[in-house]
């Protein structure tokens, strides 16, 4: 898919490094209890994660599991070195997982069948279901990689493997907002066997969400490009590309695009499951 001028989009991917010992500490870095901001710029060097079972790569682990953080699910940005990657990536039966590339080219074989995901491409792994990545390019490949635990329902069958490429599906615009406020969907919403959507939201420079959500699903968003003033609870906070925001459920949330290109986001909820009320105790 195009952009407005013609040319194929492209996603922020971390820098790594390290910072000059001149440069301020002071950051937008931010964590409440409805909230956190992590900043593109405190994704360094010295906050890698290394996996078992992974050879040639890192990750920055953005979201995870945690009281008072996430919830539902966690989220990474692997970075895999050329001849890099795994034959057993995850540890988790009964997770499934959702991969983006933002740089590079990746090899994904999921139960046998191999497929190439280039920039902008996107797969959904069932839980389950074997699958090993490799990179078997010249050039570092970076991707999202966003894990939960399938919540399994009687009845419906656990979802298919999805393969797919944003720049070949037309986002879906938004009611009423002319195009302002659009939504790349990789399954479809109706599908109830996915419990959870990975999607890709487009605002158009002045775009905005015109009013405060406050809804039931966990978010997570990593801005991919451009810069807004989002609405987190009860503050106003400038995000860019590079940055993550977590969400907790019901936290409110805004936002206005604020140019001078689309300001986009790779984003996540958990969808279509009735609320846990816990263990029942007479």
């Amino acid at each position: 898919m195009l952009d407005q001028t013609g040319k194929h989009r492209s996603y922020h991917n971390v820098e790594g490094g390290l910072p000059p010992q001149t440069q301020l500490m002071t950051g937008r870095a931010i964590f409440t209890e409805a909230y956190a901001v992590i900043p593109g710029g405190v994704m360094r060097d010295i906050v890698t994660s290394y996996f078992p079972h992974w050879s040639n790569t890192r990750a920055w682990i953005i979201a995870r599991p945690l009281s008072g953080f996430a919830e539902t699910f966690s989220q990474y940005v692997m970075e895999v070195k050329p001849g890099g990657g795994s034959q057993n990536p995850e540890p988790d039966e009964g997770a499934e997982a959702a991969i983006f590339v933002t740089s590079g080219e990746l090899t994904l074989t999921i139960a046998g069948t191999p497929h190439m995901l280039k920039l902008g491409g996107f797969a959904y792994i069932p839980p389950g279901m074997a699958w090993t990545v490799e990179n078997r390019g010249s050039q570092d490949a970076c991707f999202h990689w966003i894990r939960k635990r399938y919540d399994a329902v009687s009845g419906l069958d656990a979802p298919d493997p999805v393969i797919a490429n944003e720049r070949e599906i037309e986002p879906v615009a938004m009611p009423d907002t002319g195009g302002a406020w659009a939504t790349t969907r990789f399954v479809d919403p109706a599908d109830l066997r996915h419990d959870m959507h990975v999607t890709i939201v487009t605002f158009q420079p002045g775009g905005v969400i015109p009013f405060e959500e406050t809804h039931v699903m966990e978010h997570g968003l990593y801005v991919l490009e451009g810069k807004a003033v989002y609405k987190l609870n009860t503050d106003w906070v400038e995000v860019e590309a590079g940055d993550f925001m977590w969400l907790r459920a019901f936290c409110p949330q805004a936002c206005y695009a604020g140019g001078p290109g689309p300001f986009r986001y790779l984003l996540y909820k958990d969808v279509n499951r009735h609320p846990s009320l816990g263990r029942y105790r007479p």
